[in-house]
């Protein structure tokens, strides 16, 4: 199955470098010159993560998850950067969760960050009520860019809503 197209969003001021996104991470996605997203990085791939200037890494996934690594904290720290964990539980997203989630991008509105999952389902559907409810962006572009990763159903569609 081909690999969708990445979000196409205005660049910002950042300058990420001349280092080319590293898409080859699990359903990479720029959302623009300060934000990135992805399935679960690996230890060698935070490394080129690292190398964009991504200060900060906040993860949605669980710890306990079989792809998680064993410690994120201590291997993101190996890189110079901050980890962050807001862990959502996938059957169960909560409003708290989003809050979380919004307080923490509020606060890192100047650094380039990394924010990512297990697959980039949760952190694409957060993405989604954040671009729709904060930033305004225009609800049928922000519903096309979720889709282009997964189809939200069940307790997801839910929390979109």
């Amino acid at each position: 199955m081909p690999r969708p197209a990445a979000i196409d969003l205005p660049r910002g001021e950042c300058d990420t470098g001349a280092m080319a996104d590293p898409d080859f991470i699990y359903n990479w996605r720029r959302l623009d010159a300060r934000i990135t997203t992805s399935g679960q990085p690996t230890e060698a791939q935070l490394a080129d993560v690292a190398a964009l200037g991504v200060r900060h890494v906040v993860n949605l996934g669980l710890h306990s998850h079989p792809k998680a690594l064993p410690d994120e904290a201590a291997s993101v720290a190996t890189y110079g950067m901050a980890y962050i964990h807001i862990p959502v539980d996938f059957a169960n997203p909560t409003q708290a969760d989003f809050d979380r989630f919004r307080s923490v991008l509020e606060g890192l509105k100047d650094v380039p960050v990394h924010v990512h999952c297990i697959a980039n389902y949760r952190v694409s559907a957060f993405f989604y009520r954040y671009r729709r409810d904060v930033l305004g962006v225009d609800e049928g572009q922000a519903r096309a860019d979720l889709e282009a990763l997964w189809q939200p159903d069940g307790v997801w569609a839910a929390f979109i809503a």
